[in-house]
């Protein structure tokens, strides 16, 4: 499987490959941004119309607040970076749902949707801050165009997506729903180890520097350890870092992060 990526990507070398900011690790993504905003636009649409808002006032604000001020880091770092092309199409909103899923998403063009069942775990607005700053990173990194490339790949032997949606709608529509998540029940771990590992990296420092302070980022993942209760596959299993793996990276990560904090 992961040869026939391999092979994929150097098929199309210079239009189907790209660089994933800070890393820069090579990624299969054989789907145009234009495409890739397109179908995001319309499957957040559908999400939201089959899906209730929370009432809660307080919370609905503070993820909205968490958001942009994370918008705001992003737009920043990429500016910094000379990356801000990266983001042309990108139309922000942060929505909290109502759902006892512990779980949350960020779709290309950064529509972000947060589940109340979540709350619980982060506890506070730094660690509200963890979790957008991660599911932001994922979608900065383009993980989930990475995803719905080899799923196009693999489940439909590399075709272009309008062809993918126009002959096989229905499993097309399903690669892009679980290439961001949407609908999971597995939480925040749902993406391949490397991808989790750079929306950690990502995540960190645009928390970092939207006035949040990283070291939070520990707690909240060991939180998050603690309602699993143990039971994940040994990671060589696994398609995301072990706990352990997890929280001795962030820590290894931190003095990184720790450069962009300015807390506000």
């Amino acid at each position: 499987m992961l040869k026939r990526i391999f092979l994929a990507c150097g098929l199309f070398v210079a239009v189907s490959c790209s660089t994933v900011p800070v890393t820069g690790r090579k990624q299969l993504d054989i789907v145009p941004d234009s495409q890739m905003l397109s179908m995001s636009f319309s499957e957040y649409d559908n999400f939201m119309k089959t899906h209730r808002l929370s009432t809660d006032a307080a919370n609905t604000a503070m993820v909205k607040r968490v958001g942009q001020r994370i918008q705001q880091a992003v737009e920043t770092y990429m500016a910094q970076n000379n990356l801000s092309s990266q983001l042309s199409g990108f139309q922000w909103e942060f929505n909290l749902v109502e759902d006892k899923t512990p779980n949350a998403w960020c779709m290309p063009g950064g529509k972000v949707v947060i589940y109340t069942g979540i709350l619980p775990l982060t506890q506070n607005e730094t660690g509200l801050a963890v979790v957008m700053g991660h599911e932001i990173a994922h979608a900065i990194a383009k993980h989930g165009n990475e995803r719905m490339s080899q799923g196009l790949v693999q489940q439909l032997g590399g075709v272009a997506l309008d062809v993918a949606l126009a002959n096989r709608p229905a499993e097309t529509r399903n690669i892009f729903l679980t290439s961001y998540g949407v609908g999971s029940q597995l939480g925040l771990l749902k993406y391949g180890r490397t991808q989790e590992s750079e929306a950690d990296r990502l995540g960190l420092i645009f928390m970092a520097m939207a006035g949040y302070d990283p070291q939070q980022a520990i707690p909240f993942w060991e939180r998050m350890a603690a309602k699993s209760g143990g039971q994940a596959p040994p990671e060589f299993l696994s398609t995301h870092p072990s706990d352990e793996t997890r929280i001795r990276d962030l820590r290894r990560l931190m003095p990184e992060a720790m450069k962009y904090y300015k807390p506000r």
